[in-house]
């Protein structure tokens, strides 16, 4: 979204895919739009010839308005249509990009401008082209812009703008990067002790820091459609190995260092899609990339507490966490890989993978059935206090309370993830109780 403001009226340049709104797609925690409410109707939209399509807009443009904010001074500002560009159809499976230019009369006074829409059209790139030091954000879950002068910059500070994407930084691993986040998961499971962590995680920041720098820079850039599949095969790669290996093989960190510098090309994309703009370049990217390894560092931190601590020193740590666990993620990647080629869809025999990464499962039933199944489980153990049951019975709770932790996150029902982590934890340490349990070093 473009604005030009003036003293008097308002401008907005607005590139969007017509057909969302058209819908009345729902985009909220959305990646694949197959995976909407309304996902049939956007479809069809797209077969929609220009003109068709731009008159299906205009008259559903008093609704679409209601779910957009353009306020100044705590009155609505009235927007037109002033003209509409809408590409010839062509890729029915691609999304295309039209121009709607809007306009309206600013209210008396002077008020700064505040802009928005809904959460349930996905995130929002507001910029303001041609002014020096001009308003930029990238808005999620219907945020709202800051003030924004009708004249003149935002004059906002080096320090203000580092602390900005610091934010944007962390909220694109949590909760926005459940990729890179399986990722960093499947660094932490292959060994606990600090030095073999350290390593790994030190050549991975070290490699997505060179290729974010160039690739926001515009130095280097790669098409998504390469990027996002090998990230995927990155992941399937570290939890497969983690399963095979013993511990932290010489290659590793090399191994790690190479999938960093393809992590750093999708956080790139981000700000290439965001848009960093010429005023305060450099604090915004260092910022950036504070907020992902802090993102990062987070998850280590709440895995380490959870399992590490707790459960690290134990001989069967890999066996009934770290082992099923890296199998899951391989698991889930894996579909990434298939899906991001295009070898597969999200719907038919793929439709729980796609209900699992994009939040479709309802978090409740979710949460339920995990405990239930830990329960159950855990019961059993305790009555035989049978050690082979008890392995397999381990295993079992971790893989099926990670999916569970995912289905969960992925739906942003971050009360009831913390839920499923608790009784996750309870039931691994009940089940070992009374076992041959014999503590060893650390993996």
């Amino acid at each position: 979204m473009g604005l030009d403001i003036s003293a008097d009226s308002i401008t907005v340049q607005l590139d969007w895919t017509l057909e969302a709104g058209v819908a009345g797609l729902n985009l909220e925690g959305v990646q694949d739009t197959n995976d909407a409410e309304n996902a049939d109707a956007y479809d069809a939209a797209r077969a929609l010839e220009p003109d068709a399509l731009a008159e299906e807009f205009r008259k559903d443009w008093p609704e679409i308005r209601e779910r957009m904010t353009f306020r100044s001074g705590g009155e609505d500002i009235a927007l037109d249509i002033q003209s509409m560009d809408v590409p010839e159809v062509g890729n029915v499976e691609d999304a295309r990009t039209s121009r709607v230019i809007l306009s309206g009369a600013l209210p008396e006074g002077g008020a700064p401008v505040v802009v928005g829409w809904d959460a349930s059209l996905g995130p929002l790139v507001v910029r303001q082209p041609g002014v020096e030091g001009g308003y930029s954000a990238f808005l999620i879950g219907g945020q709202l812009s800051d003030e924004i002068p009708r004249l003149g910059a935002t004059d906002q500070t080096a320090g203000e703008a580092f602390v900005d994407y610091i934010g944007v930084g962390f909220d694109h691993i949590i909760p926005l990067g459940l990729d890179h986040i399986l990722f960093v998961l499947g660094l932490f499971f292959l060994a606990l002790r600090m030095g073999a962590l350290l390593w790994q995680v030190t050549a991975f920041t070290l490699a997505h820091t060179v290729t974010l720098a160039l690739g926001a820079l515009d130095i280097v850039r790669i098409s998504p459609d390469i990027v996002e599949p090998l990230i995927a095969a990155s992941i399937v790669y570290v939890g497969i190995e983690n399963v095979l290996s013993r511990g932290l093989t010489p290659w590793r960190p090399f191994v790690v260092f190479c999938f960093g510098l393809l992590h750093g090309l999708g956080f790139a994309s981000v700000l290439q899609d965001f848009g960093l703009g010429a005023d305060n370049f450099i604090p915004k990217l260092i910022g950036f990339n504070i907020g992902v390894e802090l993102g990062q560092l987070s998850v280590i931190a709440a895995a380490y507490i959870a399992f590490g601590v707790l459960f690290g020193n134990h001989e069967w740590y890999k066996r009934r966490i770290a082992g099923p666990v890296s199998v899951g993620i391989a698991l889930i990647a894996a579909f990434w890989v298939l899906e991001r080629t295009g070898m597969i869809g999200v719907d038919g025999a793929w439709a729980p993978f796609s209900m699992l990464t994009e939040g479709g499962f309802p978090a409740t039933t979710v949460t339920l059935a995990a405990a239930g199944l830990a329960v159950v489980l855990t019961i059993l153990v305790m009555a035989t206090n049978s050690d082979t049951l008890r392995e397999a019975s381990g295993m079992a709770t971790s893989f099926a309370l990670f999916l569970a932790l995912v289905a969960t996150f992925t739906s942003g029902a971050w009360i009831l993830s913390l839920v499923i982590a608790g009784v996750w934890v309870l039931a691994i340490r009940m089940q070992s109780l009374g076992g041959a349990d014999m503590p060893g070093a650390l993996a």
